[in-house]
């Protein structure tokens, strides 16, 4: 027999292990593969048991095997998941038991009741609001994590940021439960300071005035806006942008805003981070278009700004709509108007070139409006300056859900555009929501002149969905009383004038006059746009007016002849145009206010005579934008031509025109009255008033600042005044001048002013009043 090597012993017995590997892994590769390929169920009965709520055809279609389908163990693991996933049970089996599928489960419990205990600060229906758990409905413990989140959440944008909330459940019979939300409210954590960084150009006192978040400060019991709410911050950072925007540093950015919890837990204190970069101004402002025949001299000499004005995308934004508005009275229909701005580090310029173009013809199909249970519809349609079948313009729809949301009439407003019936159409959706738009309003005021004072005022501000203004009041205070109603249809005839009515009846037994007075108001009138600051309103008034003997005092004789004069009628048309750019004007940190009226009685009635008024404001703020600098002058004249002019028909100064004197406390008066000189007032006054408002160092939740002022003026001339039998001094007037300091405090209650003053200059015979003090406030 032929011997065998060791070599080939040794490679005979490696190929037979590799054999025995090689069969072994094809085995177990086999074995896990049959039960997949192989493994399959026909049920011809499906029985369900433990469901009580839920039927048993119900639970088949969720596990979705149907009897006599052969599935495999695959489906069958599938029909599984269905069910776990439900949400209906708390455990599931499936088990094959031959040609029988049996379903096994326990459902969840059903809410029997949902409750809140611990919340003070919330009731229980905004709480329900919030969560999604709902009585008879199935309990899920994920929902409930997510309705804890959720009431948290609540709190959180309060300012309960330690807010806790615990749910327990308590079992019942048939298996329902009772859930409660145990909640802990936890303290108000406020924002004890606001602060930032990086700022020069600004304080930080000016720039707490531009957020809406505050910080805490006296009022904080009764003050929601110095808690730390997210959003809130979000809102502000933008808010900061646009503040820096419009006056020219259009590289300001907001690096971070910090919120950084107090040692001891019980403030925060929030720093924003800013880089406010540098200032720019306007550069060089050119029109310039690729359509032909179109005259760009009418365009350019459209434009307001001029080089040198303090840059604001505000105001390029105004530009814009105004050559866009050219272009339509020139007929040029689709004008687009494309702002190319060129910037100049050198000089902190930027030239702007506006871009006349003509954009894609496209036309506005249809404006549908929707949610509007009350508004009509042409309420809401004549916000728009366009309507259905006129080119589309992006920048009028925009305006036009600006002007829908200053309405106020709605809680939420969207305004979109979207494709028509055809490429070249557009169809403008609004949804609305509305909101309350009545108030009834309970007031009170207090002056030292008048004393305390009780108001009561029901306003609606969309009068039976029409979008009029309709409104009943009665003040009284201490020595006056009045009555009125008032009217408003801002859309009179459908053009943009507004309609106006006022029916008014007033009384007076004022401790500063010796006499009292009775006096009925009716006034219709209209008010419309003659600019773009400018208005101008045409009234017709009828007053009539009575002076009434107050026993047992004794006037003197001029006082005494108008009283004697009886009631008496004035009718007559007016006018007033009214100039007012403080907050439309290129520069936001100043703006100018000018009133002019005349009212020409003679329309019948007793009475005939011309009334003229004017007054100029001019406001500036000045160091920082923390000092506001005011001047006013105002004055009047009553040139009389008929009837009896009295003194309740002539100008009378009081503090609320010229500081420093009460009611009548300056002017001519009549000596003859053997108790106290009548005041006669004038048919001539003329005031001037300067003022500085400025911080006082205190923190500005205080709502304290302090003002300087002076004020000088006169009152003057009683002709065709019937003076027979008076002892009359001050008829040719002199200058008084008064200076004084002023503490304006912002509360919670309303704005109170007091006032500090000393004539420097008066007659013997004036009455000065060197504190005064006015309160106004509805609540």
């Amino acid at each position: 027999m032929t011997g065998v090597s060791g070599k080939q012993q040794y490679q005979h017995r490696n190929a037979i292990q590799a054999l025995l590997i090689l069969a072994l892994i094809s085995v177990a590769w086999m074995t896990q593969l049959a039960p997949a390929f192989a493994q399959e169920f026909r049920f011809t009965r499906i029985v369900v048991e433990g469901n009580e709520r839920v039927g048993d055809a119900a639970v088949v279609t969720r596990a979705g095997i149907a009897s006599g389908q052969t599935v495999s163990a695959g489906q069958v693991n599938d029909a599984l998941q269905n069910l776990q996933t439900s949400g209906l049970f708390e455990t599931v089996t499936v088990e094959p038991q031959g040609s029988t599928l049996l379903i096994t489960v326990v459902e969840r419990p059903t809410l029997n009741r949902v409750t809140f205990e611990g919340n003070r600060r919330i009731d229980d229906e905004a709480l329900a609001e919030v969560i999604e758990s709902q009585e008879r409905l199935v309990f899920s413990t994920a929902q409930v994590e997510r309705d804890v989140a959720a009431i948290a959440e609540l709190y959180s944008a309060q300012g309960r940021i330690a807010a806790r909330v615990s749910p327990r459940i308590i079992r019942r019979s048939d298996n329902r439960v009772d859930l409660i939300f145990e909640i802990f409210e936890g303290d108000v954590i406020e924002i004890e300071r606001l602060s930032f960084v990086g700022n020069r150009a600004f304080s930080d006192r000016r720039l707490r005035r531009v957020l809406q978040t505050k910080q805490a400060g006296i009022f904080r019991a009764l003050i929601t806006s110095d808690t730390l709410i997210e959003d809130r911050v979000e809102f502000d950072k933008q808010v900061l942008q646009d503040f820096y925007f419009s006056r020219g540093y259009v590289d300001f950015r907001t690096l971070s805003a910090n919120a950084q919890l107090t040692e001891e837990r019980d403030g925060f204190f929030l720093v924003f981070t800013v880089e406010e970069g540098q200032q720019f101004t306007f550069g060089e402002i050119s029109v310039s278009s690729d359509l032909p025949g179109l005259d760009l001299g009418v365009y350019q000499d459209a434009v307001r700004v001029r080089p040198g004005v303090v840059y604001s995308p505000l105001l390029v934004e105004n530009e814009i709509a105004r050559l866009e508005r050219q272009g339509q009275r020139d007929g040029v229909d689709f004008l687009r108007v494309e702002p190319r701005v060129t910037r100049n580090d050198r000089d902190l310029t930027l030239d702007v070139e506006l871009f006349l173009s003509r954009g894609p013809r496209v036309f506005v199909e249809r404006i549908d409006i929707e949610g509007n249970t009350t508004t009509l519809d042409r309420v809401i349609r004549r916000q728009f300056r366009i309507a259905e079948g006129d080119p589309f313009n992006p920048r009028e729809i925009r305006d036009a859900a600006e002007r829908i949301r200053a309405l106020d009439f709605f809680g939420d407003t969207s305004v979109n555009a979207r494709e028509g019936s055809r490429p070249d159409q557009v169809i403008i959706d609004v949804d609305v929501e509305e909101q309350p738009t009545g108030s009834l309003n309970f007031g009170g005021s207090y002056a030292v002149n008048e004393g305390f004072g009780l108001a009561i005022g029901f306003t609606e501000r969309n009068f039976l969905g029409r979008g009029q203004t309709f409104g009943l009041n009665f003040s009284t205070a201490q020595d006056a009383g009045q009555y009125g109603l008032t009217f408003i249809e801002p859309a009179f005839l459908g053009r943009d004038v507004a309609f106006g009515l006022s029916l008014r009846y007033s009384e007076s037994d004022s401790s500063f006059n010796n006499y009292d007075t009775e006096s009925f108001l009716f006034s219709p009138s209209l008010t419309f746009p003659v600019s773009e600051n400018g208005t101008l309103s045409l009234r017709y008034t009828v007053r009539r007016q009575k002076m009434l003997d107050r026993d047992p005092i004794e006037n003197g004789a001029v006082v005494q002849t108008e009283i004697d004069a009886g009631r008496e009628l004035a009718s007559g048309l007016g006018y007033t145009y009214v100039y007012d750019t403080r907050t439309t004007g290129l520069d936001p940190n100043s703006g100018v206010l000018f009133e002019f009226g005349q009212d020409f009685a003679g329309l019948g009635g007793d009475s005939e005579f011309i009334r003229t008024t004017a007054k100029i404001v001019g406001e500036r703020r000045v160091l920082s934008e923390d000092v506001v600098l005011r001047a006013t002058v105002e004055g009047g004249a009553l040139n009389w031509r008929g009837g009896t002019n009295r003194t309740i028909d002539r100008f009378q100064v009081g503090p609320r025109i010229f500081r420093g004197f009460e009611p009548g406390g300056i002017g001519p008066r009549d000596f003859s009255a053997p108790d106290d000189p009548d005041a006669l007032g004038g048919n001539l006054f003329a005031v001037a008033r300067l003022e500085a408002e400025f911080p006082v160092g205190l923190p500005d939740e205080w709502g304290l600042r302090g003002a300087l002022f002076t004020d000088a003026g006169n009152l003057w001339n009683l002709d065709d005044v019937d003076l027979t039998g008076g002892d009359i001094k001050g008829e040719n007037g002199s200058l008084r001048v008064v200076v004084g300091a002023s503490i304006l405090w912002d509360t919670i209650i309303g704005p109170l002013r007091f006032n500090f003053s000393k004539a420097v200059k008066k007659e013997s015979f004036d009455r000065e009043q060197s504190f005064d003090v006015t309160l106004s406030s509805n609540f």
